[in-house]
């Protein structure tokens, strides 16, 4: 039987939405800094999930909200209805949007990235480009790579890094609509975390009766009583038939923490279904 060398089985495998030159890539580059491993890009959010889940890789980081378009359905709804895994990291990052073509390029009558990316650029587009046809595609870097393909009168709004990958030149830098544009990323894996250090969150996913008045409410109470802060709750689609839903909560605090271990066990009490997303570190830019 063959050997496998111990530096081959320590190396950390991370996905990513691809292709290079995307924010996901940006980000994998800053928060693995100095860590021995490599990066596989994925076509899709969902794949890059999946990827983890099958094994594929170690794992995978994607986006799950931004601060102007909300959040990244896509990622919320396969962590909680396709896949058992846990958040390990979080990262806040800067969104800087540029608009790039290829060299020689006279007139600019589409403009090609991904939907949050033209959503978050929708009113410089408007003043500057009023008409041009606006076509969404998987990623900001598939964008950059289309144009740099030869896409005949097109533009990419994609990053400074995606139009140096693709040898495109800038037409206008920071294009963002709104200067307070920042994506939440988070890092996925079959395990939970094991860094103890620094500001941490909880993240949980539960289904309650929604057909008794105030059973929101209850839930709520739980975390307010104990003096336990919720960054976030957000609702979605259960699947299981229309008008039924879900809820997202991110807690500040780590589950070993008293006070959080006990507001998400009586959570967990009170819940038709429930998840743990796991604790984790927060990273920021």
């Amino acid at each position: 039987m063959a050997l496998v060398s111990t530096e081959f089985m320590a190396e950390r495998i991370v996905g990513y939405l691809g292709p290079r030159g995307t924010h996901s890539e940006e980000v994998a580059l800053c928060l693995y800094r100095g860590e021995k491993g490599r990066f596989i890009p994925f076509a899709s959010i969902d794949a890059a999930i999946r990827a983890v889940e099958t094994g594929e890789v170690m794992e995978c980081l994607v986006p799950v909200e931004n601060s102007l378009e909300g959040s990244v359905n896509i990622t919320l709804d396969t962590l909680a209805h396709d896949v058992n895994l846990f958040i390990t990291r979080e990262m806040v990052w800067p969104v800087k949007h540029n608009l790039l073509v290829k060299a020689g390029t006279k007139h600019i009558n589409v403009v090609v990235s991904h939907p949050q990316a033209l959503a978050q650029c929708r009113h410089y587009l408007a003043r500057f480009y009023p008409g041009v046809e606006l076509k969404p595609v998987e990623s900001t870097a598939e964008a950059a790579y289309l144009v740099a393909s030869g896409a005949k009168n097109h533009a990419a709004i994609a990053s400074l890094r995606a139009g140096e990958i693709y040898g495109l030149e800038t037409v206008a830098a920071d294009i963002q609509d709104n200067p307070n544009n920042y994506t939440r990323f988070i890092v996925l894996a079959q395990r939970p975390a094991d860094v103890r250090s620094g500001r941490r969150k909880t993240s949980v996913v539960c289904q309650i009766n929604g057909e008794r008045p105030g059973s929101l409410c209850d839930v709520l109470q739980e975390f307010a009583r104990r003096n336990v802060n919720l960054t976030k709750i957000e609702s979605r689609p259960a699947r299981t038939g229309l008008g039924v839903y879900i809820f997202f909560l991110d807690i500040d605090g780590d589950i070993d923490d008293d006070n959080v271990h006990a507001a998400v066990s009586a959570v967990k009490l009170k819940s038709l279904w429930f998840k743990n997303l796991g604790s984790y570190p927060v990273y920021a830019v």
